[in-house]
C-alpha cells in the first residue's frame, strides 16, 4: 500500500511541477473528450431528433385495401395494435367519395380529425379543424372555385342524383346545338323525368366551413369531413379507401412492420412512403459518418498534441532520467512513471469531458432541433476509456525516447 501511495504522490508532483505544460496536455484531453462525447451523444439521439422532425412531413407508411377481404376501421386497428404505441404519432383512416357542391363534382374525404392533424402537422388550417357535426375543412383551391370562406354555408349531395341533374342539363344544350326535334327533347326529359324528381326530392346535407386548408399539394382540392358526417350523407358507413401512419421509427423497423401487419391481416396491403422514408435514411446515415468522421479527426489531434506535449516533459527532464537511471532505477520504473502521469491527465481530462460535453450536446440538440436530451450513462465510461486510451497511444514515444536517455552523456551535460 505504501509503494502504491509513493508512485501517486511521484505522479502528482510531476505533474505538479510541470503544471503549465500539463495543463496543456489536460486541455487538449478535454477538448478531444468534449468533443467525443457531445457527438456520440448526438450521434445516438440524432435519429430520434431527426425522425421528429422528418414526422412534421406527412405520414411515412399507408395501408391499404389488398383486395382479399373488407377493408374498414375495424381493420385499421387491429393493424395498428402490431406497431408500439410509442413509436405511433398519429394514425388517419380515410374513405374518398365524389359529391356535388353547387352542382360542382367535389372529391369529400372523410377521416378522423385529430388523426389526420398527427399525422400531418404540416397542414396550416386557416379558422378551425372541425370538432361538431356538420362541420367541413375547404381545400384553398377548391374554396376560392366555390367562393366560400370560413363560416360559410354549404349544401353538399352524394348519389347519382345531381349527377343526373347535371347530365340533363347538358343534354338539352346539345340538343339545341344539333337542332333536334322539340318531340325528342320531351321524350328524353321523360325518360329522366323520375331521375330529375329524385334529384329535386334530395336536398342535400348542410355543411359549416370551419377553416381553409393550406398544403401546397392535391389536399387544397377536396373537401374533409368527419366519418360519421359521411356516413349519415351516404347512407353507408364502415368501408375505407387508405389509412396513412405517421411512425417514429427507422426504414428497418417500418419494414417489420410493414411485415407482421401483412402477415397478420391479409386484407391489408401496407406500404412504405419511400420519398419519406428513404430522405429521412439517407440523412442520417451521411450526418451520422459525419460525425464519426470529426470524432476520429478530433482524437486525432488530441492524441498529436498531448504525444507533443509530453515529447517536451521528457526532453525537460532528461537530466532526471539520467540521475535516476544512474542510481540504479530500471527502464520499466520510467515506463511507468511517464504512462501514470499520462494515464492520469486522460482520466481527468475523461471525466470533464464527459461533464462538457453533455453540456455541448444538450446545446446543439436545444438550437438544432428545439428539444433536449437525457444524459446516457453508458457515455461515461466510454469517454474516460477513449480518453485514456489515446493518452497512453500518444505517450508511447515520448516514454521510448525517456528510456533511451544515457546517463552518462546526460550527466556529463551533453
Amino acid at each position: 500500500m505504501k509503494k502504491q501511495k509513493m508512485f501517486f504522490r511521484m505522479i502528482t508532483a510531476a505533474l505538479i511541477r510541470q503544471h503549465s505544460r500539463m495543463l496543456v496536455a489536460l486541455l487538449a484531453i478535454a477538448v478531444g473528450a468534449t468533443i467525443l462525447s457531445g457527438l456520440v451523444t448526438i450521434y445516438y439521439d440524432v435519429p430520434r431528433q431527426m425522425g421528429a422532425q422528418f414526422r412534421n412531413y406527412g405520414a411515412n407508411m399507408l395501408l391499404l385495401p389488398s383486395g382479399e377481404g373488407e377493408f374498414n376501421e375495424a381493420t385499421v386497428n387491429n393493424a395498428l395494435g402490431v406497431v408500439n404505441k410509442e413509436n405511433l404519432v398519429g394514425a388517419a383512416p380515410y374513405r374518398y367519395e365524389s359529391v356535388f357542391i353547387n352542382e360542382q363534382p367535389v372529391i369529400a374525404a372523410a377521416t378522423n380529425m385529430d388523426g389526420a392533424k398527427a399525422a400531418s402537422p404540416y397542414w396550416l388550417v386557416n379558422g378551425n379543424w372541425p370538432a361538431a357535426e356538420n362541420e367541413v375543412l375547404v381545400g384553398k383551391s377548391l374554396a376560392a372555385v366555390l367562393g366560400v370562406k370560413e363560416g360559410s354555408s354549404i349544401n353538399v349531395v352524394y348519389g347519382e342524383e345531381s349527377r343526373a341533374a347535371k347530365t340533363e342539363a347538358d343534354a338539352e344544350k346539345t340538343a339545341e346545338k344539333k337542332d333536334i326535334k322539340e318531340k325528342d327533347i320531351k321524350e328524353n326529359k321523360a325518360e329522366k323525368s323520375n331521375e330529375t324528381d329524385v334529384s329535386e326530392e334530395k336536398e342535400g346535407m348542410p355543411f359549416t366551413v370551419s377553416g381553409i386548408l393550406e398544403t401546397g399539394g392535391s389536399e387544397e382540392d377536396y373537401i374533409f369531413i368527419s366519418l360519421s358526417d359521411m356516413a349519415v350523407l351516404t347512407g353507408k358507413g364502415g368501408r375505407l379507401d387508405a389509412a396513412e401512419l405517421s411512425i417514429s421509427a427507422s426504414q428497418d423497423e417500418l419494414k417489420a412492420y410493414a411485415d407482421k401487419i401483412s402477415a397478420q391481416n391479409s386484407a391489408v396491403s401496407p406500404r412504405l412512403v419511400k420519398r419519406v422514408t428513404q430522405s429521412e435514411t439517407t440523412v442520417l446515415t451521411k450526418l451520422q459518418a459525419l460525425v464519426f468522421l470529426v470524432t476520429a479527426v478530433v482524437l486525432l489531434l488530441t492524441m498529436i498534441c498531448v504525444a507533443t506535449t509530453m515529447m517536451a516533459v521528457v526532453a525537460e527532464r532528461r537530466k532526471e532520467i539520467g540521475l535516476r537511471k544512474a542510481l540504479g532505477a530500471s527502464d520499466s520504473s520510467i515506463i511507468a512513471e511517464f504512462m501514470g502521469e499520462g494515464l492520469l491527465l486522460g482520466g481527468v481530462g475523461g471525466l470533464l469531458g464527459v461533464i462538457f460535453g453533455f453540456a455541448f450536446a444538450q446545446a446543439v440538440s436545444m438550437n438544432v432541433f428545439n428539444s433536449s436530451i437525457n444524459f446516457r450513462p453508458l457515455i461515461l465510461p466510454v469517454t474516460v476509456i477513449v480518453s485514456v486510451l489515446v493518452t497512453g497511444l500518444a505517450c508511447l514515444l515520448p516514454v521510448r525516447n525517456a528510456t533511451d536517455v544515457d546517463p552518462a552523456l546526460v550527466l556529463k551535460g551533453e
